[in-house]
């Protein structure tokens, strides 16, 4: 039996097989999250740095949608726990995960997963309501890894000083980055 996975149709096109596609976009989202973590501004009062991850997780999450953007998003992690130097400043390990920084990265999954979701139940068509699911989604990633950051403080304040607070004005900007391509990416779709 011959593989039919990568075939050339009647027209004369390329035609992939979904599993194939599939697989190749959650990859991809994983990459471009990857190469997003490697914008890294340190802030010398906190050990969170401002990243482009956000914007890759956002992306991939509306783009992808709930299903593929959640495993896009795990894929990540797997891989950075793994050994590849996918997280911030190339950064690798499952001790990123329990560090400063990693209540954000498990962030990233539940973001990822309700930008898709919103984008899935037609919430994001309009400029608007796209930029509000963005910011809903980055606000989600700083809570949980603020939340996080707490607890290895072991003061909430100090927690949300350091890992909320001074990354809000920033995530506006990212979120309003986000809604632009997403739109863009709509038409682009449609």
């Amino acid at each position: 039996m011959k593989n039919k996975s990568i075939l050339f149709n009647a027209n004369n096109t390329l035609s992939i097989d979904s599993k194939i596609a599939n697989t190749f976009a959650i990859l991809i989202g994983s990459l471009l999250i990857g190469i997003l973590a490697q914008i890294s501004i340190p802030i010398p009062f906190s050990p969170v740095p401002i990243t482009g991850q956000t914007i890759g997780v956002v992306l991939v999450g509306g783009v992808l949608g709930s299903k593929r953007g959640t495993i896009s998003i795990i894929c990540y992690l797997l891989e950075g726990s793994f050994g590849l130097p996918v997280f911030a400043n190339m950064k690798a390990g499952a001790h990123v995960l329990i560090g400063p920084t990693g209540g954000y990265l498990w962030g990233f999954i539940v973001a990822a997963f309700l930008i898709g979701y919103l984008k899935e139940k037609g919430f994001v068509n309009s400029p608007l309501n796209c930029f509000i699911s963005c910011f809903i989604s980055t606000t989600t990633i700083l809570l949980i890894g603020a939340f996080y950051l707490s607890i290895l403080t072991g003061d909430f304040s100090k927690g949300m000083n350091l890992g909320l607070y001074p990354f809000l004005v920033g995530d506006i900007i990212k979120s309003f980055i986000c809604a632009i391509l997403l739109l863009g990416s709509n038409k682009f779709s449609s």
